[in-house]
């Protein structure tokens, strides 16, 4: 008996032609100081935070990004995508490249 239909992941296009599963979004926030002043925060008092996003908040290049209609603060970001390639621990800052599978810059 299925519960519910497992979607099939989120893929992200490459420059090299290949679909990126997306599995796992993390995120940082308060850590560009102008916009946190922007949005009424002191970056000087308040660390950056980590927070995490569904794969599902991944949207293809072109589409159109759904929000409601009644949205009168919508906010345009544009996020650098570090796609992990191996995992990892403790790497020394001269090997961490050799984990990362590609950058991407993304705009939401």
């Amino acid at each position: 008996m299925t519960l519910f239909e497992v979607l099939p992941a989120t893929l992200a296009k490459t420059t090299g032609g290949d679909d990126f599963p997306v599995r796992r979004v993390f995120c940082v926030g308060r850590n560009y100081a102008a916009h946190a002043r922007e949005m009424g925060r002191d970056p000087d008092r308040e660390p950056p935070f980590f927070f995490t996003k569904w794969a599902e908040t991944v949207v293809p290049s072109g589409s159109t990004i759904a929000y409601p209609s009644a949205t009168s603060d919508f906010h345009y970001e544009a996020e650098l995508v570090v796609a992990m390639g191996q995992a990892g621990r403790d790497i020394p800052v001269e090997k961490a490249l050799d984990h990362v599978y590609g950058l991407s810059l993304i705009h939401i």
